[in-house]
């Protein structure tokens, strides 16, 4: 099975990300679904998310977890027991979760495209990054930013958290691989870590 990396955040915290290289069928074996589960992933219709969907059981069982421990509240947003937390993505042959004992924490994967440059004004103050004359480092650096709001906006959890004007990434090297950011919304201010890697034309932001 394909466990393609595994990060050591802290003693309490840790992100695994699986590449799919297997079949739906393959990817089937050694685990078990709760009902529910099972008929969500026979109502999908694409093959990509029903080998995206397994994939997670598989890296839930990377921290001792199975399919019946993953709880979606109202929002979509998973959850744990006993003070555990998760969260989740996926994007095309990539699957991640990051795990904590101790944080609230998010994750995101993204597949590094020019779309990032049509739609960067609906996300980010696109004038802070006009001086980046290169279109590859743009887009790399327009994918962190998404990446890091999308993982804030997870840990988060609830709708109305707009990314243009509610959640704020600090400027970073590529070199530094980690930066901050704020969650400002409805009068209180929470500020988090965050960090990235690049790989295989695709980028992997997490927060907590």
């Amino acid at each position: 099975m394909a466990l393609y990396k595994t990060l050591t955040i802290s003693e309490t915290t840790k992100v695994f990300i699986w590449k799919i290289e297997e079949t739906v069928e393959d990817l089937k074996s050694g685990i078990l679904l709760t009902e529910n589960s099972e008929t969500r992933l026979n109502a999908m219709k694409s093959e990509i998310h029903q080998q995206g969907f397994l994939s997670i059981r598989h890296l839930l069982k990377e921290v001792g977890l199975t399919d019946k421990d993953l709880i979606y509240d109202e929002f979509g947003k998973p959850h744990l027991s006993n003070g555990r937390y998760i969260s989740i993505t996926h994007s095309n042959g990539f699957t991640g979760i990051i795990f904590s004992y101790e944080n609230e924490v998010g994750i995101d994967i993204e597949m590094q495209r020019e779309k990032v440059l049509k739609i960067a004004h609906k996300f980010t103050p696109i004038e802070e990054y006009k001086t980046i004359a290169n279109s590859e480092a743009l887009i790399r650096k327009l994918t962190i930013v998404w990446g890091a709001k999308e993982s804030l906006y997870k840990i988060y959890g609830k709708k109305k958290l707009l990314f243009l004007h509610h959640i704020y990434v600090n400027d970073f090297k590529f070199d530094d691989k980690k930066t901050t950011g704020e969650i400002r919304f409805e009068g209180a201010e929470n500020s988090f870590k965050i960090e990235f890697l690049e790989f295989e034309g695709f980028t992997c932001v997490f927060a907590y």
